[in-house]
């Protein structure tokens, strides 16, 4: 029997556009996807700011609209997801996608609900390699500038620096930590150099904002609870990040 194999790469523009259900005139202009746990009751949040919106035939991908753009949400957590959606829809024309979520402070001055806005991302994630010859990669710098520039007029705690995206949140450890600090990265999580790579291999901007949740120079981590002010801080940046991320698409051409 002759073998055939055939990769995802091969996969075509039309097969794509059938797959999902969507026809050529709903690619979107931009994509957000969310890396967190709490999948449900973000999820829920996200898709009441967009109208007309449906599920695709992809589980957990949906299209809805923001005033007057097309616009893909999906709660993507960890690289191995991510990278389909930000793959796909970059593959489609998309002009630019956004990640957004939580992430580990490794710097002193990080406290809960500083934003970060990642410039070099250190790709330790096992999936960013497949999209690239390098072993970081950087946002747009355009889009940090604006994204910093809207956050700020919220009032929020905003940091443009290095930052490490690596593949799992329990494999993480001391030792490295030690490193990531002294490297001077200033957070870590998931998703960011994996979601920014396929980007960049289909020629998409791409942009990650996070907020820190976990104080790691303090040993802090999600299980050690928050005060009320930290919580307060934490929630109000995870809205505005969204909320600024959805601005940032009105600017799309």
């Amino acid at each position: 029997m002759t073998v055939n194999f055939r990769s995802i790469f091969d996969v075509t523009y039309s097969e794509w556009l059938e797959g999902l259900g969507i026809t050529e005139a709903e690619i979107p202009d931009a994509v957000i996807l969310e890396g967190s746990w709490w999948r449900e009751d973000r999820q829920k949040d996200r898709l009441s700011y967009l109208e007309n919106v449906r599920e695709l035939n992809f589980p957990d991908i949906f299209w809805g609209k923001w005033k007057n753009k097309k616009i893909i949400f999906c709660m993507a957590y960890g690289a191995a997801r991510a990278v389909e959606i930000s793959h796909i829809f970059s593959f489609l024309g998309c002009k630019l996608v956004i990640q957004i979520g939580t992430c580990g402070g490794l710097q002193s001055h990080l406290a809960p609900g500083d934003i970060i806005l990642p410039d070099e991302i250190s790709c330790e994630d096992g999936v960013s390699e497949h999209y690239l010859n390098d072993t970081k990669i950087n946002a747009n710098e355009e889009w940090i500038t604006r994204s910093k520039e809207l956050l700020t007029k919220r009032g929020c705690n905003v940091y443009v620096g290095k930052h490490v995206t690596f593949s799992s949140l329990f494999a993480e450890t001391v030792e490295m930590y030690k490193s990531w600090h002294s490297s001077g990265f200033l957070s870590v999580e998931m998703e960011t150099a994996a979601t920014l790579a396929a980007a960049k291999k289909f020629g998409v901007e791409g942009l990650s904002i996070i907020v820190v949740w976990d104080e790691l120079t303090a040993g802090r981590r999600f299980l050690d609870p928050l005060n009320k002010t930290e919580l307060e801080n934490l929630h109000k940046s995870n809205q505005d990040v969204y909320e600024v991320a959805l601005e940032l698409c009105l600017e799309v051409s």
